[in-house]
């Protein structure tokens, strides 16, 4: 199952790129033997889209037909790391070519998108900045690769 993150804005060159890139190339080389993967990012340039409703028409676009879409909002529902690997490895056992996490710009998402994805996932009750959460998501993608491999990186 191909897994693509789908963001606003731009990641520029720098700690962050540098995670990012580290946590998905982890992710896809340990997700192989699983049937997950590869792993992608889509951006979208802010600059070109500022407002909320437009920039959602563009993530929305971004959507492959049949793929499961997922949109990270804080009126989302917030998954253990175990439970966050769970859906994976359901939507790839149902069948799912591919799945796509959509991240919002810094005034998140409007109705229509949220409306259109499937799930509404949350990283808690905090507000993280619209990059940081590209880099949390990559990480719980790797960390949910290691779970359903058996592998040891996720101890709890």
């Amino acid at each position: 199952m191909k897994i693509t993150i789908a963001a606003v804005g731009r990641l520029k060159l720098g700690p962050e790129q540098t995670l990012l890139d580290d946590y998905l190339a982890r992710a896809g080389s340990a997700g192989r033997a699983l049937a997950l993967g590869p792993f992608a990012v889509s951006e979208i340039d802010e600059r070109k889209v500022r407002d909320r409703a437009a920039q959602s028409v563009r993530l929305i676009a971004a959507i492959p037909p049949g793929a499961a879409a997922i949109a990270l909002d804080e009126r989302g529902r917030a998954l253990s790391s175990p439970d966050f690997a769970a859906l994976l490895a359901n939507l790839r056992d149902r069948g799912t070519g591919e799945a796509v996490f959509l991240i919002g710009g810094p005034d998140g998402h409007d109705r229509a998108l949220r409306d259109r994805a499937a799930r509404l996932l949350s990283f808690g009750p905090m507000v993280w900045p619209h990059m940081l959460a590209r880099v949390m998501l990559a990480e719980q993608l790797y960390r949910a690769v290691s779970i359903l491999s058996g592998g040891p990186y996720h101890r709890a």
